[in-house]
């Protein structure tokens, strides 16, 4: 995270080391925990799936999946995930970490006065929302 992807560390105790990317404000710090005394941990319920990290521009992304290989992770092509593009990589300790972009945004199929207030799906997900909406929790706003 300090090499490639630009991270300082700005803040450590024991047992965490805080790094920030851009500052150390909300959205650009992550806390890695570690505990060598601990069993590998296993993906499933109450688990983080991922860690997603935005970059400005697909050309900022495609440079960083470059280096990226170049530094021996094995990276995914290009996924286009209609709010943003991304690609992904395991981190040396197994995370699987996730380089989005942040345009074409959430304004893509709505304008900002009504983000939220409706369930927005991918085209390919589309197919299945009628078995998506009965297993989501109500939104109060």
């Amino acid at each position: 995270m300090t090499g490639l992807l630009g991270y300082a560390v700005v803040d450590e105790t024991e047992g965490r080391i805080r790094v920030a990317v851009q500052g150390d404000g909300p959205g650009r710090a992550i806390d890695v925990v570690h505990d060598a005394n601990v069993e590998t941990a296993v993906n499933g319920l109450g688990t983080v799936h991922h860690v997603a990290m935005a970059v400005e521009s697909a050309d900022d992304q495609l440079r960083l999946r470059e280096e990226l290989i170049r530094y021996g992770c094995k990276v995914t092509e290009v996924r286009d995930r209609c709010y943003f593009q991304s690609i992904y990589f395991r981190e040396p300790g197994g995370v699987l970490f996730e380089i989005a972009t942040t345009s074409p945004g959430f304004t893509v199929d709505e304008d900002v006065a009504s983000l939220g207030r409706q369930l927005k799906l991918p085209p390919w997900e589309e197919p299945s929302r009628a078995a998506i909406e009965p297993g989501l929790a109500p939104v109060n706003y």
